[in-house]
């Protein structure tokens, strides 16, 4: 529990945690056969960590394109233009080849720039949401730079 009140900050999603960590634990086949339960059980909670960050940045990434595509839309009703059809093509094309170029990445980096660029969080946020350091995040934010620099120009 405290392991993941140190990570998560909130005691609510802790115990929600810490549950599903027994729950993990109890489906385990052949727990009584390991020589390090312990180390066993922190790997589960770390994996735990690692799946919520994961399911938290789907979510933020679908959220934040529904309010993106309905911002653009409002703006563009504000200024009274519509769109043409090759305009939007082009843009959507532009998208899907970043996209592209951001899957040829490893998950982590991936992950780690869209969090960082995209989504606007600190460094040690997600430093700790990974549970790595500072600088370890910075070499994964200038390593997706430095390949979508590479590919753009």
């Amino acid at each position: 529990m405290a392991y993941f009140l140190r990570r998560v900050g909130s005691r609510t999603e802790a115990e929600d945690l810490t549950q599903e960590v027994f729950v993990r634990l109890l489906g385990a086949a052949n727990l009584d056969r390991l020589e390090h339960v312990e180390a066993f059980v922190f790997r589960v909670a770390a994996n735990l960590l690692h799946d919520r960050g994961r399911k938290a940045i789907r979510g933020r990434m679908t959220a934040e394109v529904t309010a993106n595509e309905a911002l653009i839309e409002e703006l563009a009703l504000e200024m009274g233009e519509d769109f043409e059809p090759e305009r939007v093509l082009i843009g959507k094309q532009t998208i899907a080849e970043v996209l592209r170029c951001l899957n040829e990445l490893g998950e982590r980096t991936r992950n780690i720039f869209i969090l960082f660029r995209l989504e606007g969080m600190k460094q040690r946020e997600i430093a700790n949401l990974y549970g790595i350091s500072p600088s370890t995040v910075e070499k994964h934010v200038m390593k997706a730079a430095a390949h979508l620099s590479l590919r753009f120009g």
